[in-house]
């Protein structure tokens, strides 16, 4: 398993790339495993789902963001029908273990937070519309474990508060960028904020994406942010409200391929007060020298129409070649040839 932040809170580590299912597998066990076999083959680090309990989460009331199903009355409906038993979700997590992937869920009631106790998570990600739940935040405290917090409809005073609150248990932190809208377009991703984060609490910081595409997650990565979070579908056909702010299996793993070269390049500053070892011998192939434009004759005064600049560069250096003009030649020098130094002589 790669050594991130989540599973290993320190400054500078590894971003965590979190593939996130959210209700993408529509209630079916067979698609969630499926889902925990495409993020472990596209190098992602953890695995997210969410965890519902219907009755302890929602009522009637509860309106539809989007009305996309039609075998599913009211939304107090399809939390039912996304839920699984204890006995599933100990297999999902096992499933993940066995595939190398840190194992979360967000839990959004007291309920399937207990529940995700039992069965052992990685850390707890306060999803946007649970971070003015103390309650929850507490327990998630108490657990002494990491936690991320997602920020997607909050203002700062909002903010401020929670982190204040999971500050006083001591548990390594992270601060989520995140815009609640699905997908997410590229004017309202908040980049800026990720940075503003960093100062306001410093603490670790993230981006919780909902744009569909990679973009975003590789600009967040080259602020060296510890922790991306990307909702994914092995298709854009599927069914489901999260699938418009999905990227696919394919571009998840182009989005972990980029994001490594990120840090890879932010761990290797280069230092252009001179060529490095790998390109000093490339200065021979693609530098130009100074070279005769004509055939010129011996005991010839040097003027301008007599020098050219061609490859290689392994003679006199073209910015040289001013320098050149009103000495006399030596011997004769053929059209093309590299003129030399000792070849000439002061006038």
């Amino acid at each position: 398993m790669t050594e991130t932040w989540l599973n290993n809170p320190r400054e500078g580590a590894p971003c965590t790339i979190i593939a996130e299912v959210a209700q993408a597998h529509d209630g079916s066990l067979g698609m969630a495993h499926a889902f925990i076999d495409a993020a472990a083959n596209a190098g992602a680090d953890a695995i997210k789902f969410q965890t519902h309990i219907a009755d302890a989460e929602s009522t009637l009331a509860e309106p539809w963001r989007k009305r996309f199903s039609q075998q599913d009355v009211t939304r107090l409906d399809y939390w039912r029908r996304m839920e699984f038993t204890p006995e599933q979700w100990q297999g999902l997590k096992a499933h993940s273990d066995n595939r190398g992937l840190l194992f979360l869920s967000s839990p959004f009631s007291m309920a399937a937070l207990q529940l995700l106790q039992r069965i052992g998570v990685a850390g707890w990600k306060i999803p946007s519309g649970e971070i003015n739940n103390p309650h929850l935040l507490e327990a998630m405290g108490v657990s002494g474990q990491p936690i991320m917090i997602s920020t997607g409809m909050s203002p700062w005073e909002e903010i401020d508060k929670a982190v204040e609150l999971v500050r006083g248990f001591d548990v390594p932190l992270a601060v989520l960028q995140c815009t609640s809208m699905y997908p997410c377009p590229p004017e309202q991703v908040g980049l800026n904020v990720i940075q503003e984060f960093r100062e306001r609490y410093r603490c670790a910081v993230g981006l919780s994406d909902h744009s569909a595409a990679i973009y975003a997650g590789l600009a967040a990565a080259s602020l060296g942010i510890e922790v991306l979070e990307v909702h994914f579908t092995p298709s854009r056909e599927l069914f489901g409200p999260d699938i418009p702010a999905s990227v696919t299996t394919v571009e998840l793993k182009q989005l972990v391929e980029g994001v490594r070269a990120i840090e890879t390049m932010r761990a290797h500053p280069v230092d252009k007060s001179a060529p490095s070892d790998a390109v000093k011998p490339l200065r021979g192939i693609f530098m130009k020298s100074v070279v005769a434009r004509v055939d010129i004759p011996a005991n010839t005064l040097i003027q301008a129409g007599h020098l050219a600049a061609k490859k290689p560069g392994s003679g006199i250096p073209a910015e040289r070649m001013d320098t050149l003009i009103g000495m006399r030649t030596r011997v004769a020098i053929a059209k093309d040839s590299l003129i030399s130094m000792k070849e000439l002589t002061e006038d």
